[in-house]
């Protein structure tokens, strides 16, 4: 018996998605005409019956998409494993076919593209923070609709899901000092992403509006988030600041794990904020205050948005900002002479 042609059939002889084939058969905008008469030229020379818009909304629910991530992102469970398993439930939700596949670094490299998003078998892409501006650009430049979690850049033409960074740094920032802190250290690389980089200016926008002038020696701009390099750091400064910010829950428990080595009290001689609000930030002793991002939110409006851009392929890019929500911990409290 002859298999029953369906869009995926026309979507693969085109090389283009299955909504673009549902757009074209059912007349709706979001594809040139050119594309229109070519689907309707393409259906017709496969075979193709098209059965009007009910069958045509029936066929679309088989939507796949694939979710990339570097392997050091996957690895990063009690962060990004939330936005990964937030991502998965959405799509066991919407009967939509879900793809999984690390970015080792030798791919990377060498721009190599997994193989359903290089054999046009995905209707959408979500990726999970950054890989790197050309390989992000070469996976876009597919023309399959693509979403980006906590990662932007000005040269990716891509919708994005972000935490607004500035303002959350503020806020903490901020925090530190109606606590009466004057001397606030910075910690975090970033270089590594332009998460923290965002996370310094918050920073320097609050010392700036509270008329403090920040100093050289309290900015540790390439921190890693290693024991030993914490420690040497703080170690090396000949005054330790009053109170420190830190731009995720590792480098906060490394920096309140090296003061407490060294003798000083949280919070009575030194405060620690940081962000995400992950197990080591409400494990640590005393547990630490912290930025909270909403990491399930960010998965199921990334799934939200990527559906959208699926139907919506030449509307304008996108950037939605979620705020990071103070909680008072522990770890911070009112300075002390």
């Amino acid at each position: 018996m002859k298999r029953k042609v369906t869009m995926q059939d026309i979507a693969d002889k085109l090389g283009i998605s299955k909504n673009s084939v549902s757009q074209a058969l059912t007349g709706k905008g979001g594809v040139s005409a050119d594309t229109k008469d070519l689907v309707e030229k393409t259906a017709a020379e496969l075979g193709y019956v098209y059965k009007g818009k009910k069958h045509v909304q029936q066929e679309i629910k088989n939507i796949t998409i694939g979710l990339i991530a570097t392997e050091f992102a996957f690895s990063m469970k009690s962060f990004f494993g939330e936005i990964f398993l937030s991502v998965e439930q959405n799509a066991i939700q919407n009967d939509v076919n879900l793809l999984i596949q690390s970015i080792s670094e030798t791919s990377k490299k060498d721009l190599i593209l997994p193989s359903f998003i290089e054999e046009n078998r995905v209707d959408g892409i979500i990726i999970v923070s950054h890989i790197s501006l050309d390989y992000i650009n070469k996976v876009i430049s597919t023309g399959i609709p693509t979403v980006l979690i906590d990662h932007h850049h000005p040269l990716i033409h891509a919708d994005a899901i972000l935490t607004n960074n500035r303002f959350g740094a503020y806020s903490a920032t901020k925090h530190l000092i109606d606590l009466g802190h004057r001397e606030i250290a910075f910690v975090g690389n970033v270089d590594f992403s332009p998460s923290y980089y965002e996370r310094m200016e918050g920073y320097l926008l609050a010392l700036k509006d509270a008329n403090i002038n920040p100093k050289d020696e309290f900015m540790f701009l390439k921190a890693k988030e290693e024991n030993g390099v914490i420690d040497q750091y703080i170690r090396s400064l000949k005054n330790i600041p009053s109170a420190w910010l830190c731009v995720n829950d590792g480098l906060g428990f490394m920096v309140s794990s090296t003061l407490k080595n060294l003798g000083f009290k949280i919070p009575e001689h030194v405060s620690v904020c940081n962000f995400d609000n992950g197990q080591l930030s409400q494990v640590s002793d005393p547990p630490l205050t912290t930025m909270a991002i909403d990491l399930k939110m960010y998965g199921s409006n990334a799934f939200k948005q990527l559906l959208w851009r699926i139907d919506h392929p030449n509307e304008p890019v996108q950037e939605i900002l979620f705020p990071a929500n103070l909680i008072k911990r522990g770890s911070t409290g009112e300075f002390k002479i």
